[in-house]
């Protein structure tokens, strides 16, 4: 059995304002739309990478702070870029920084991070510098 990496899946309260917030700064594009009667999903890509955009059910959910929930579910997404303070300075007012950027120099050298909250409050994850480890432990 091929296995591929599919998509992640977003509920959006404000699903154009999102897919902006990902094709502006991220790169993405439209790949398909699927109306749904007065609905639609929305599917955009970045080489690979696919989001599925669906917009949210009426009601509240907690917002998440820093590097994202510490519950089970999705912590944060992650994009890897070559300069982080380059992209925070190109997205201006739309980076909503919620922790960082913090330095992991001591784990891989150049290693730099900082999270950001997209539009609905996911927690998007911009980092330079990681590296594979060369042979990382086995998994027993």
């Amino acid at each position: 059995m091929a296995l591929a990496f599919s998509h992640v899946a977003l509920s959006c309260s404000d699903p154009l304002a999102t897919e902006r917030f990902y094709t502006r700064h991220f790169g993405f594009q439209r790949a398909r739309v699927i109306p749904l009667g007065d609905a639609q999903i929305v599917f955009i890509k970045c080489g690979t990478v696919y989001l599925e955009l669906f917009a949210a059910d009426a009601g509240q959910s907690p917002q998440p702070v820093g590097d994202g929930p510490h519950t089970p579910g999705i912590r944060h997404i992650a994009f890897q870029v070559d300069n982080v303070d380059a992209i925070l300075s190109a997205m201006g007012a739309d980076a909503q920084v919620t922790l960082g950027p913090l330095d992991f120099d001591a784990f891989i050298p150049g290693w730099r991070t900082v999270w950001v909250a997209d539009p609905d409050g996911n927690i998007v994850e911009i980092s330079q510098g990681y590296t594979d480890e060369d042979a990382p432990p086995p998994l027993d």
